[in-house]
């Protein structure tokens, strides 16, 4: 509990003496194969290309004809659809619209029969709205906590305060004095936060992460800004700064123009392993507009390569700054431009080549012998595959020539419930092995046994037309995909929807993580759509890498576009052009 003696315009409470203890803790209330409808571009705000990689089994199947026989009305009619790319910004979130979840367990806010008040209320209005309340929590707790989340304005929240501390003799609960400070560094009431400040820096040694952030991120816009940065030393004192902490400390030093402790802080931020938040790196951009030095400049130009380094992407307002930075260099000509980036890989404005999806050798083999031992060898998720059987299985692939597309059997089959599992599964492998190509089905043993959803005549043509391995029904099958994928030669893609996240944070570091994503991205195959009449297509692989990158004169830089949801393992598809005119 605090006393209310110092904000600003409240009347005069009891005074307790100071307590100098810890504040109390606070919570806040493809195959990439086909085309058939990708688009030939893709926007990018706008590097050179390795040699290229064997691609016969994209080749060969972009030239041929995707129909395949038709198959039983009864299983196959209803199974038309058309899925976005797997690795494209924003796909996730339009294959969880096509498949909504059920709305039928959806749990509805708790509702109550009063409104937030829009207007400060004397003591008398708040004794009748308490009366009003018909929810089963304590009145206090419940109105804070919906002031928070609607941002009330301080002078409703100021009005709360002054009612509650007018029945507690002056006193008012920690977590009600935080909220107000969120309220008054959420609407930039400065003077405010100051004399909230002051109350807690008299009432408590040291507060919780949450007060601390708030007060930090509320000074930088005062006149007592340097002040953030003892907050930033008082909390190193009982916990880690959170990296919230560091942007906010930047961010308030460069607004006051002092860039050397700027600069000292990102580097300590990164000294500890931390990721500055982009809005940090946009700040420094920003602030550079107005800075002619060559060292502030190479300090951004580095910024660049970390975020290439790390496979960060700016938002777009940050490729503004970008680009406007990059503009505001006198005498170096640069020009910027939002573009697009064909198929080939060549820049459409600048007509540069995008730097290749296909890992050099020496990163293949380095990501090979990380993955045999820290994903298939060494992965605890894998427990259920014995060592027997990986062995089984790698004398079974060193048996047989370096196949062309492995396919994850259990999972093709599986991708369309409409349809019988062994029927899809031979539709989509009699389509590969007419191109051919050497072929390997991985699957489960139960996938022999004749039942209504697999039948053995069609298992056995699959077994005609492909190389088959049929695990233990308990094995984990990816460990044999990502094997005898990589065992196979960089040529060979795999076949799954799986986007593989699991194995990926098996992976021991970034750099390991960054090539299996490269890898998978240049190597995954999907299928994209499938249409009555069974015409299937397989996505499109983009043969460049999506990452921040520069020739010296030009730089292409992938960003995120505003209001597209992007997940982690997704690819922007809007790029900055940079280069400079001669």
């Amino acid at each position: 509990m605090t006393c209310l003696s110092g904000i600003r315009s409240f009347p005069k409470l009891l005074k307790s003496k100071p307590y100098l203890g810890l504040g109390p803790g606070h919570s806040y209330p493809s195959l990439f194969l086909a085309d058939c409808g990708i688009r030939s571009q893709q926007r990018w705000f706008c590097l050179k290309t390795t040699s290229p990689q064997n691609t016969k089994p994209v080749n060969m199947l972009a030239a041929k004809g995707r129909f395949v026989k038709k198959v039983d009305e009864d299983s196959i009619k209803q199974i038309s659809f058309h899925l976005p790319h797997l690795f494209v910004a924003g796909a996730a979130k339009k294959r969880s619209q096509m498949n909504p979840p059920s709305k039928d367990h959806t749990l509805l806010p708790e509702r109550n029969n009063i409104q937030l008040p829009a207007k400060p209320l004397s003591s008398e209005e708040w004794d009748k709205l308490k009366e009003d309340y018909t929810g089963k929590g304590n009145f206090e707790n419940w109105i804070s906590t919906q002031m928070f989340r609607n941002h009330s304005s301080v002078d409703v929240a100021k009005s709360l305060l002054a009612w509650v501390a007018g029945k507690n003799n002056g006193i008012v609960g920690y977590n009600l004095l935080v909220m107000y400070l969120h309220l008054c560094v959420f609407h930039k009431q400065t003077s405010e936060v100051i004399d909230v400040y002051e109350i807690m820096k008299a009432r408590y040694k040291s507060l919780e992460s949450g007060a601390y952030t708030l007060l930090i991120r509320g000074l930088i816009h005062s006149d007592r800004w340097r002040e953030a940065f003892q907050l930033l030393e008082d909390i190193k004192k009982v916990m880690a700064p959170s990296v919230r902490n560091y942007d906010d400390c930047i961010q308030g030093a460069l607004l006051h123009q002092d860039v050397n402790i700027a600069w000292n802080l990102y580097e300590e931020l990164l000294s500890h392993k931390f990721t500055p938040m982009l809005e940090t790196l946009k700040a420094f951009f920003d602030f550079g507009k107005d800075i002619k030095d060559d060292h502030y400049s190479n300090k951004l130009l580095d910024i660049l390569l970390y975020l290439r380094n790390n496979h960060l992407y700016p938002g777009e307002s940050f490729a503004h700054s970008i680009k406007t930075w990059f503009e505001s260099i006198p005498g170096k000509q640069w020009k910027g431009q939002f573009t697009t980036i064909q198929k080939s890989g060549q820049c459409s404005g600048c007509e540069k080549t995008i730097e290749s999806i296909h890992l050099s050798p020496e990163e293949y083999d380095f990501l090979k012998e990380k993955i045999v031992r820290d994903v298939i060898d060494g992965g605890d998720q894998y427990r259920k595959t014995t060592p027997q059987e990986l062995k089984r299985f790698e004398n079974f692939v060193k048996s047989c020539p370096p196949f062309d597309i492995v396919i994850d059997g259990l999972n093709v089959a599986k991708m369309f419930p409409k349809a019988r599992e062994s029927q899809f599964l031979l539709e989509v492998v009699s389509l590969l092995a007419k191109q051919n190509l050497q072929l390997l089905v991985l699957g489960r043993k139960h996938m022999l046994a004749q039942r209504s959803r697999w039948r053995r005549d069609e298992m056995e043509k699959v077994q005609k037309q492909a190389r088959c391995f049929f695990a233990d029904d308990i094995s984990e099958d990816d460990p044999f995909l990502l094997y005898a994928t990589l065992n196979s030669g960089s040529h060979c893609r795999f076949i799954t929807n799986d986007l593989m996240r699991d194995h990926k944070a098996c992976l021991p570091d970034a750099k390991t993580q960054r090539l299996f994503f490269k890898w998978q991205r240049g190597h995954q195959l999907a299928i994209r759509s499938v249409f009555p009449g069974s015409h299937i297509t397989f996505q499109h692989i983009l043969n460049y890498d999506t990452v921040v990158q520069t020739t010296g004169d030009s730089w292409h830089i992938p960003y995120d576009e505003e209001l597209v949801e992007r997940c982690s393992y997704e690819v922007p598809t809007k790029w900055l052009c940079l280069h400079r005119r001669p």
